[in-house]
């Protein structure tokens, strides 16, 4: 994550910590990639196997 200010300095040699600008601090968006794990499902039931018909 990567925040920065992009705030500008109020003078050369600022004597107190106060500004006359506004300031805002401003962040990136966030993206995250979330990868699913393999999963493995058994259904009940009968099994269903299809055979080719040679005719």
């Amino acid at each position: 994550m990567a925040c920065y200010n992009r705030c500008s300095p109020c003078g050369p040699t600022p004597l107190a910590n106060s500004c006359n600008e506004p300031c805002a601090l401003q962040c990136q968006d966030s993206h995250v990639i979330i990868n699913p794990s393999p999963v493995l499902v058994t259904l009940p039931g009968p099994i269903m196997t299809s055979f080719p018909q040679n005719t």
